[in-house]
């Protein structure tokens, strides 16, 4: 185990409009969703119906398979409308907000007197269960199941992350608390990109300093290089401003997600932060992209691994950012013969000006154009030189698409999510969907081996 990392495999990608340090608004919502989608594997069945009322911590959703953990509202208000889609699939639930938030009270905990047990229960019943992750497969977190470490990344590398120091500015005694309680459970390991990082005085933890470029903040990448997922091993992993939400939950006795949220992007006409709460509606932020909104992609995350979830969608339940892309639907005849794209990015140094960008970095206003169509699927080194885990990128994404259980098993599926493979994703010249394909065998290890 070291406590040291340096990766020098990856990629930091040159896109413009990053968020300003700076706090804009407080939103306050019109209508927020809470929805299924965004926990993977989840068997989900209502605990409300339309017309109902909810306080902020009320619950919303039960997990079918393990029904003390419940998933609540984030806001106070009243629920409007129950959304399905095919086969009366469940997709969301709207809830129309109140103008001033109310809270269920949980009443305030001192975490010292609380066992393992105890923090679980709370957590479960809160809703805040939710906010743990777990791998292999990244599903939530089973509480029956003893995690042989929890991880948390107080850093990210992803294009226009926000900044977590600025986002969780005088957060720290919620976190410490946080912390307390978890390793209760099981020790937490922290991964830092400087010893100068606002969170690096945090006690009861296992400290670690990662360096490099993009994906070196993922996550997955730090638990490969400290603590690698084995068959039958399980790691739980949590973001900070989850973290922060705990702590918060333990010292007040409420259930409070709102957050700092980065709005970025090429097409974000004032990008900065704004404190919101998870489910909150595009059209809420009409005023970050103007009348932008059929020429815009809405991505809820990073422009790597995030989701589209287009202009009537909702911030996903784990993200502070929205990326705001313009959609690349034109055509650009000879495109790759050109050797002078000046306002291209190659990572491969195609055009010959990544000299004069090296010497001056440029922002680029990077667009969703794939430059190509899908092709062969040929073996290549351009995954190995942004793919910092000493697995088969190439192998594993093929075993995914041939459904083959035993080469997923022995080329790493265990140790990774879609996003680990995001970068892979981004520099394929045979542009193979290998996010989706990951994603689907996940999907598929889930249903075969439960």
């Amino acid at each position: 185990m070291s406590n040291n990392i340096h990766l020098k495999k990856g990629l930091n990608i040159p896109i413009s409009g990053a968020a300003e340090l700076l706090a804009k608004k407080v939103l306050v919502p019109d209508t927020v969703a809470v929805k299924p989608e965004d926990f993977r594997g989840l068997k989900a069945k209502l605990a409300v119906k339309e017309g109902d009322r909810v306080l902020a911590g009320s619950p919303v959703l039960v997990n079918k398979e393990c029904t003390d953990i419940v998933f609540t509202s984030p806001v106070s208000g009243t629920v409007t409308e129950v959304v399905r889609g095919e086969k009366r699939k469940l997709l969301e639930v709207r809830i129309k907000a109140d103008r001033a938030t109310e809270y269920v009270d949980f009443g305030r905990q001192d975490v010292e007197s609380l066992d393992a047990e105890a923090v679980k229960s709370l957590l479960m019943k809160s809703g805040l269960w939710a906010c743990i992750i777990e791998r292999p497969y990244g599903v939530v977190a089973h509480p029956e199941v003893a995690p042989k470490a929890i991880f948390v990344s107080a850093f990210s590398t992803a294009p226009l992350a926000a900044d977590v120091e600025f986002a969780l500015k005088g957060e720290k005694a919620n976190l410490q608390t946080a912390i307390d309680a978890l390793c209760k459970i099981a020790p937490v390991h922290m991964s830092f990109n400087s010893e100068k990082s606002a969170f690096y005085g945090l006690e009861n933890i296992d400290k670690h300093i990662v360096t490099g470029p993009h994906p070196a903040g993922n996550v997955g990448v730090q638990i490969h290089h400290v603590c690698p997922i084995r068959k039958g091993q399980t790691v739980w992993t949590l973001t900070m401003h989850e973290l922060a939400a705990i702590g918060r939950f333990f010292n007040t006795g409420r259930y409070d997600v709102s957050r700092k949220i980065a709005v970025c992007g090429p097409q974000a006409l004032y990008p900065c932060y704004i404190q919101a709460v998870p489910g909150i509606s595009v059209k809420d932020l009409k005023e970050f992209y103007g009348t932008t909104a059929d020429q815009t992609r809405f991505v809820s995350g990073d422009c790597l691994s995030g989701r589209n979830i287009g202009s009537e969608g909702f911030l996903g339940f784990h993200d502070n950012q929205l990326t705001l892309l313009r959609e690349g639907n034109e055509y650009e005849a000879f495109g790759w013969a050109k050797p002078f794209r000046f306002n291209q990015f190659s990572s491969s140094h195609s055009y010959f000006h990544w000299i004069f960008n090296w010497l001056c970095p440029k922002k680029y206003d990077l667009d969703t154009n794939l430059h190509g169509g899908e092709r062969a699927f040929v073996v290549s080194d351009v995954y190995g030189k942004v793919f910092p885990m000493n697995l088969f990128p190439v192998f594993l994404t093929k075993a995914c698409i041939t459904k083959n259980i035993d080469a997923m098993e022995r080329y790493g599926i265990y140790e990774v999510l879609p996003e680990d493979l995001a970068l892979c994703e981004y520099v394929d010249p045979s542009k193979i969907d290998i996010q989706q394909h990951i994603s689907d065998g996940i999907d598929l290890m889930l249903k075969e081996m439960a």
